[in-house]
């Protein structure tokens, strides 16, 4: 039987900010981000939590890796209170948190890895051995032994994952780790972290807004949005939820889409209709999501809405479920939408 190496139960948080409230004046307006978060995580996989920015990730992973106080609601992590047993927490994780704000930039990627390694207490002869294995599994030995200021920005994010990788441990939370990667770094640390696991033994807790990631990484994914975890399983459950559902994705170029979004939603067959602004190859633009039951029949209706509008069509792609969908179908939005609140 597996054991849960993470248990949250009722985890909330309330941010308390100041706005303006006319001249001169602010208010503090509260802003919950955990609204009362349930989660076990299972010894040994990649669990994925996945929503939009805004929706509490980062939040959640920093209350788990005792970085936050939660108002309410408690955590065990490895056995220990995050609260209570703080220390011993952090002694038993890896962690990678927005990447390169973590970082000394004065020093070489090397002495990074040796100055948080020895403050796990690692030194001597180990430490050089762990530094060396960090760096090789990595593969950042080109630029290891230059200063951090001289990176670029994904040679930075790979520092800090060698970084969350330093002490050995056997849960690792990663924050976003691909998120200002090129695609060719992104690609080799969703390689590393199917590693970590399927060789290493690592359990390893994983936020993305990425769904395509969430898929191929995940054993099991918990969509979070606005501070609640609405729906929880692995990815091929959750998608099976919309069993006899398909979905259109649509890119357009127009300033007039909400002209066009009630006409679709008013379509036989049409269950959910979201879009987002985009860029495509630098050129602003609507990515418009339809969750249906027949796709076939509706697609040329849907092409000749917009053709009519005047809407430049740059994309059309009919196509299974996805986690996009799952997303959409609980919330109305997509996740490419950001709902931060002022924070």
């Amino acid at each position: 039987m597996t054991n849960d190496i993470i248990v949250a139960e009722g985890l909330k948080k309330v941010y308390r900010v100041k706005v303006p409230k006319g001249f001169l004046k602010k208010t503090t307006k509260e802003i919950h981000a955990l609204r009362g978060v349930n989660l076990r995580v299972r010894e040994g996989e990649i669990f994925g939590l996945l929503g939009p920015n805004g929706a509490g990730k980062t939040t959640l992973i920093k209350i788990l890796t005792t970085l936050l106080l939660p108002d309410e609601g408690y955590a065990i992590v490895n056995g220990y209170d995050v609260v209570k047993e703080s220390r011993k927490v952090r002694k038993s994780i890896g962690v990678m948190l927005m990447g390169e704000r973590s970082l000394y930039w004065k020093l070489t990627g090397r002495e990074n890895l040796e100055y948080f390694g020895a403050l796990y207490g690692l030194s001597g002869e180990t430490l050089k051995r762990r530094v060396n294995e960090v760096i090789n599994f990595v593969g950042i030995r080109d630029f290891a032994d230059r200063l951090v200021e001289t990176y670029s920005s994904g040679q930075k994010m790979l520092l800090a994952f060698a970084k969350a990788l330093i002490n050995d441990a056997p849960l690792l939370f990663l924050d976003e780790p691909t998120v200002a990667m090129d695609p060719r770094n992104a690609a080799l640390v969703r390689e590393k972290i199917k590693l970590l696991r399927e060789e290493f033994g690592k359990t390893i807790f994983l936020t993305t807004h990425l769904m395509h990631e969430a898929e191929m990484l995940c054993d099991r994914v918990a969509i979070i949005d606005l501070g609640r975890i609405l729906a929880l399983g692995s990815p091929q459950e959750l998608k099976s939820s919309l069993k006899g559902k398909s979905s259109i994705e649509i890119d357009v170029k127009s300033d007039r889409v909400h002209e066009v979004i009630n006409e679709i939603r008013s379509f036989d067959d049409v269950l959910e209709v979201a879009f987002s602004y985009v860029k495509i190859n630098g050129m602003d633009a609507v990515k418009i999501r339809i969750l249906c039951s027949s796709p076939r029949t509706l697609l040329p209706d849907i092409i000749s809405l917009l053709i009519k509008k005047n809407m430049d069509i740059l994309y059309v792609n009919p196509q299974e479920p996805t986690l996009e969908d799952v997303f959409m179908h609980y919330t109305g939005r997509l996740l490419t939408e950001d709902t931060r609140e002022g924070v």
